[in-house]
């Protein structure tokens, strides 16, 4: 079952990684009255989180699969 949990943060990583934008629509863009794109500074911020949802996700797995 943790693997799991594993492969979902590794897939939540990559997406963050990649499409920084469809994550500030999905997330954030509803907040906000102006339809204006995310600032450079937030795409930095989002692909830094997708690194290291990446990095607990492919640690998850590799423990999983060694214990």
């Amino acid at each position: 079952m943790m693997i799991l949990g594993g492969i979902f943060l590794l897939v939540v990583g990559v997406l963050m990684l990649c499409f920084p934008d469809a994550v500030y629509r999905m997330t954030e863009s509803w907040k906000s009255n102006t339809s204006g794109e995310p600032s450079g500074f937030y795409k930095i911020h989002i692909r830094i989180g997708g690194i290291a949802c990446s990095f607990v996700g492919i640690a998850g797995i590799i423990v999983n699969l060694i214990l």
